[in-house]
């Protein structure tokens, strides 16, 4: 798709505050003046000389910022689908009213027809017994009362139904309009307004007529027929909203970058925008959390080249410098070579250290443990502490360790004193092993109890080529981006599994024991 990236639209006057900045500094600037012969002055008239001055203003480091870009179309009207989102699309609704308004309005506005929907049977059974403009209607006889009997069950179902099914907190805000609840609102609302229009035109105007005996009974027959309809709606939606998405149809892979932790996961049939929330689920309980001071563990720099190059004879600036870069190429790939072997040999020897660390740790954990007992297995005078105090008593014994290891796998800024004591604490008070306690420490843990980096709100980029109202398609790609954290999701399509059937025939399912010398048998 072409775009237009436009920088800053004032940028000549941003250009010339800048040159007038930078020569009230004192910077030196060219300048050229051109004066008519009319108003040069008297001392120069003589001369006949035209002064020109041009302000010629000097390129700093800052240019791309007052820089106008241009890719794909070149078009002085040309308009890209960003700047169109821009100022109509996602950003600019969540913009104007909040993120928390965007993320309810959906459920809202579903609430809101919902209950229209649901008292309009109501409302059509009640007004004809309220006597407006002298409305009056046959009485209710027993099979007039057992509709309405049947009335109030199916209402009390279908509110079950629906609170079950739509009033639920939303667990991701989405770009696009979730085309199969919005289609189910939209079938609501004209089964509704049916209703009401043919209410209306035969049951409001026809309420003058000579009064009958089954009057009463046809209106609760209507208003029955109502929630038989909006029954069947709700039956339409459980298939669509929850039914469907069930049974497999994809396997997707979930790559993380920078560090290419990955994973693989069974899908049913979603849109994109669906599958992608689907896979933050997935990935928040799944994938350990990403470390970025664990990628320079064991790594050291590289240096491209360690040779010192003189010009004894004096030749040809250019041939040196030729030989010069093919020497530093060729020592780049003669150390490029044998950098595998020193990697393998780091990491081996930061795994040795890891080990050595845990180990340390678990012995300190388990003898600051054995100081700890409850007053009723002590015996003897004892002084009562509370877990916050007990654990203060013996978090010292095992600190220098756990800092240390925390140090040798980069997790020391993920933890504070005060969230180990606690966790310490709640360990105590639970009569936890030390094993439980350490089992924190031991690895990055999941990404959702990262207390450090825990949001009650993620905000996340989806990124695709496709519409995100499309269904997930055999080889779709989509990306997800957050800060420094891309994950790349690639789809396949579970292929069609033909099984034929082979029958063993019990004559040939027979065996003989061939003999041998040589054998033990």
């Amino acid at each position: 798709m072409a775009t237009v990236t436009i920088g800053n639209r004032q940028s000549g006057r941003a250009m010339s505050d800048h040159g007038r900045s930078r020569g009230e500094r004192g910077i030196d600037e060219r300048s050229v003046t051109i004066k008519t012969p009319g108003t040069m002055p008297e001392d120069d008239r003589g001369t006949g000389e035209e002064r020109f001055e041009v302000q010629v203003i000097p390129q700093d480091d800052n240019w791309g910022d007052n820089t106008t870009a241009i890719t794909g179309n070149t078009s002085e009207t040309g308009f890209s689908m960003e700047d169109f989102r821009g100022k109509f699309g996602k950003e600019s609704f969540e913009d104007s009213i909040g993120l928390g308004c965007a993320r309810y309005v959906g459920t809202v506005l579903a609430g809101v027809l919902s209950v229209i929907a649901f008292l309009s049977p109501i409302a059509m059974v009640v007004l004809p017994k309220l006597g407006i403009n002298g409305w009056e209607t046959g009485p209710c006889l027993p099979a007039c009362e057992g509709l309405l009997i049947s009335f109030a069950f199916k209402l009390l179902i279908l509110a079950m139904g629906t609170f079950a099914l739509f009033f639920r907190q939303p667990k991701a805000t989405m770009p696009r309009v979730f085309l199969f609840r919005a289609v189910v609102l939209f079938l609501v609302f004209v089964l509704t307004f049916a209703f009401w229009l043919f209410y209306g035109v035969r049951i409001l105007q026809d309420k003058q007529r000579t009064l009958y005996e089954d009057s009463y009974k046809d209106i609760v027959q209507f208003a029955v027929s109502l929630v038989d309809a909006l029954l069947f709606i709700h039956y339409i939606a459980v298939i669509l909203l929850e039914i469907r998405q069930l049974q497999p149809q994809f396997v997707i892979k979930v790559v993380r970058s920078p560090d290419g932790e990955s994973k693989i996961y069974n899908i049913g049939t979603l849109s994109i925008q669906r599958a992608a929330a689907w896979v933050l689920e997935q990935y928040y309980k799944d994938f350990p959390v990403f470390n970025p001071y664990l990628e320079n563990a064991y790594k050291k720099p590289m240096k491209v080249s360690g040779l010192k190059f003189y010009d004894i004879d004096g030749q040809n600036q250019s041939q040196n410098m030729q030989g010069r870069s093919r020497a530093i190429f060729a020592a780049a790939a003669r150390r490029r070579d044998a950098s595998h072997n020193d990697r393998f040999h780091e990491e081996e020897e930061y795994n040795r250290r890891v080990r050595k660390r845990r180990a340390r740790l678990i012995v300190a954990a388990e003898e600051a443990f054995t100081h700890i007992k409850r007053m009723q297995d002590e015996q003897g005078p004892a002084i009562p502490m509370d877990p916050q105090e007990a654990a203060q008593a013996v978090f010292p014994s095992m600190a220098r360790a756990l800092q240390k290891y925390l140090r040798v796998t980069r997790q020391q800024p993920r933890y504070t004193m005060e969230s180990v004591l606690n966790h310490l604490a709640l360990c105590i008070s639970h009569d936890m092993t030390p094993k439980a306690f350490i089992e924190r420490y031991l690895d990055q843990g999941a990404v959702i109890m990262n207390e450090k980096d825990y949001k009650d709100i993620q905000k996340w980029v989806l990124v695709s080529d496709q519409l995100l109202t499309r269904e997930l398609e055999h080889h779709s790609v989509f990306q997800l981006r957050q800060n420094d954290v891309s994950l790349l999701c690639t789809v396949k399509r579970l292929p069609h599994f033909n099984l034929t059937e082979e029958v063993i025939n019990p004559k040939t399912n027979k065996f003989v024991l061939r003999l041998n010398s040589e054998t033990s048998v």
